[in-house]
């Protein structure tokens, strides 16, 4: 049985990072497929945990090897997600979620059309710029270049399968796992997952 693949998509600041951390602590077996950034590490993130850092020659001869499921350039730096990685997780039977922006969605939904989209949007701008601001790693400057992006992101939330709203993250993150469960849970899932318990069920028992 071939694995689900989800990906969570949304506007830097949005706290897409956070639900997907506590998601899987709620949830079994969903792998997070690592990204490759070639954008400079931030002080606490894990070279392999949070991203593989790679130099830009070293990711863009990976693109030309289609090393990648998809790929994009956002803010200068590049940020990709390993192709061999994602297949042999899925190919296990594993659920594997990408955690990327609505460029690299876009062309995961072209390459694998059953994936599960999710969009994360922030309860208002005002909210967002507050959540930019207390990373206390940007200047204003860059906080309202992001802002500006962010506003042109949002605007992709209809490409994508399923909306949530991050007001109440407690709500947001129990959305979230609705939307794992309950794809789980439909009939080619089921089917696969518990075939010989189904045909038990459906086979006529002898009096």
């Amino acid at each position: 049985m071939s694995g689900l693949l989800f990906v969570v998509s949304a506007a830097s600041g949005t706290g897409k990072t956070s639900l997907v951390k506590a998601l899987l602590d709620r949830v079994t077996n969903l792998h997070v497929s690592v990204s490759h950034t070639t954008r400079d590490q931030r002080p606490g993130e894990l070279d392999g945990v949070h991203y593989h850092f790679s130099k830009k020659e070293d990711f863009l001869a990976l693109v030309e090897q289609g090393g990648f499921i998809e790929y994009a350039e956002v803010f200068g730096n590049y940020y990709g997600t390993a192709q061999a990685t994602v297949k042999q997780q899925l190919a296990k039977g594993h659920d594997v979620l990408l955690e990327i922006d609505w460029q690299g969605a876009d062309q995961v939904r072209k390459l694998f059309p059953e994936s599960k989209q999710i969009f994360i949007l922030p309860p208002s701008q005002f909210d967002l710029r507050q959540r930019l601001s207390n990373r206390g790693t940007d200047s204003v400057e860059v906080i309202e270049r992001r802002l500006g992006c962010a506003v042109e992101d949002m605007q992709q939330y209809t490409n994508f399968d399923y909306v949530i709203i991050n007001d109440d993250f407690n709500k947001a993150l129990h959305d979230l796992e609705c939307v794992i469960i309950a794809n789980r849970l439909v009939i080619a899932q089921q089917a696969a997952r518990h075939q010989e318990l189904i045909e038990k069920l459906i086979t006529p028992v002898e009096p």
